[in-house]
């Protein structure tokens, strides 16, 4: 599992089209191949159902305890890690998920973006009001409209939005339905958190507050999902289990220890008990414990690639990088069509030093790149294979292009101008350079942000 330790641009640009603050407990993104797999295989069947093509949705996982999801800026959807970790079965997961695929399906989107602009027309309204009010003389009567402000903007927020959220309910009913799946985890996670209505604002999950709850929004969503529900079929145990896993990898890596102990008790036989347990003497650094309890875990499913991962992970960063070459070798023949897994083993053979080992992790930065163009970190190590190779012009605009996807434009267009110095301009890679040079150009660029661009990924040397 890796954590982005900053806040990457698509999730401050969605955050920002919310019109929502950053909330300090959001530092980035998490990306895990288990993880990720597992909700691809609880939403493609849900964004088929929505006519959507899977690979053209993005879902990122934002590591937050905060319950709460939301689209934005197109096809991308966020699941928080508190959401994750509240469901309490997959249909809640499923049916949240299958909420947000119906905004996206219902265009959303667009309408959100109108309603944002009503709500901050009708808060600069009410501001003015209270400056006539200062003016006039009443300086109590200005500090109650001031303080109203946003109150009365969110307030006609609600009007667009409890519309889009009834229609939201209504397509995410259709689309559980057609994958036969249960509407009682939609029903059950909105009865849960029925009490967030009654709360002041700043006291609600981040949810709430941008998908406005209502007695008579469950009423309506609980009458059509006794039909819906009649006719699906039981959540498979895979899927089951599969939540399970995900739960225990998420507290054993970003929860406090202490809550692996009370959550997995050693009495707790379980596999996701064990597999929290293992991820915990890792973080904890007990290497021995860590790689004993990994090792019972291959040994219950020996095909479970993300056990081999894990070994691997334990092993590379534990200083021992040829070790780890086998076990990720590993994961990636159980998983081959993972990015992730691609680059760990790359990572680990470009630690071992040894330079018969540069061309095939190459290879597999350059098959990564091709599942995930913007991989920012794979470009990077495509970087350092490329520097260990002495090819500098190659490594450079490796460089470059970790520097565009992650947002950074001013060493993006550095790089990609070194880069356009030692390549020959009539190749792909030169004719790359040249083309992230010029949208990176701080001559052009917006107040530092970064265009739309896409094209052929970095050639491989013949």
């Amino acid at each position: 599992m890796g954590i982005v330790t900053k806040v990457l641009p698509a999730l401050a640009a969605a955050m920002l089209a919310l019109g929502a603050a950053l909330p300090a407990s959001a530092q980035g993104l998490i990306r895990d191949a288990e993880i990720e797999q597992i909700l691809r295989d609880y939403s493609d069947p849900i964004f088929e159902a929505a006519g959507l093509k899977p690979s053209d949705v993005n879902i990122y996982i934002v590591q937050d305890d905060s319950l709460n999801a939301f689209v934005a800026a197109g096809q991308n959807m966020f699941l928080h890690t508190g959401l994750i970790m509240e469901a309490r079965t997959p249909e809640e997961l499923k049916g949240v998920i299958a909420h947000e695929t119906g905004h996206i399906a219902g265009g959303h989107n667009v309408t959100r973006e109108a309603a944002m602009g009503a709500y901050g027309g009708t808060s600069l309204i009410t501001m003015g009001l209270g400056a006539l009010a200062l003016f006039a003389g009443a300086p109590d009567a200005a500090l109650a409209l001031f303080g109203s402000a946003p109150q009365f903007g969110m307030m006609t927020l609600f009007k667009f939005t409890r519309i889009d959220e009834s229609s939201a309910d209504q397509y995410g009913l259709s689309f559980l339905e057609k994958t036969g799946q249960s509407a009682d985890g939609l029903v059950a996670f909105m009865e849960n958190f029925r009490y967030q209505e009654l709360m002041s604002e700043s006291r609600r999950d981040p949810y709430f507050r941008t998908h406005p709850i209502s007695s008579d929004r469950i009423a309506a969503l609980t009458r059509r999902a006794k039909d819906v529900t009649a006719k699906s079929s039981p959540q498979s145990p895979e899927a089951i289990e599969e939540l399970a896993m995900m739960k225990a990898k998420l507290v054993g890596f970003i929860g406090p220890a202490n809550r692996v102990a009370s959550r997995y008790p050693t009495t707790d036989q379980s596999l996701p008990a064990k597999y929290a347990r293992a991820i915990a003497a890792y973080r904890a650094v007990d290497i021995k414990a860590a790689l004993t309890q990994t090792d019972d875990l291959i040994t219950i499913e020996p095909d479970n690639a993300y056990f081999y991962e894990l070994k691997g992970q334990i092993l590379f960063e534990s200083g021992r990088a040829t070790e780890s070459v086998q076990w990720h070798r590993k994961s990636v023949e159980l998983a081959p069509h993972h990015a992730l897994l691609k680059v760990n083993l790359a990572r680990s053979l470009i630690g071992t030093k040894d330079e018969n080992d540069l061309a095939e992790a190459e290879g597999l930065l350059m098959d990564a790149i091709q599942l995930e163009h913007d991989n920012s970190f794979a470009w990077n190590q495509l970087a350092v294979v490329y520097g260990r190779m002495d090819r500098i012009g190659d490594a450079d605009l490796a460089t470059a292009e970790e520097a565009y996807y992650r947002g950074d434009m001013a060493r993006a267009y550095v790089f990609a101008r070194r880069a356009v110095d030692k390549l020959d301009p009539n190749t792909p890679n030169g004719r790359r350079a040249d083309d992230i040079a010029a949208l990176a150009d701080p001559r052009i660029q917006p107040r530092g942000g970064r265009q739309g661009f896409s094209g052929a990924a970095l050639a491989p040397h013949p």
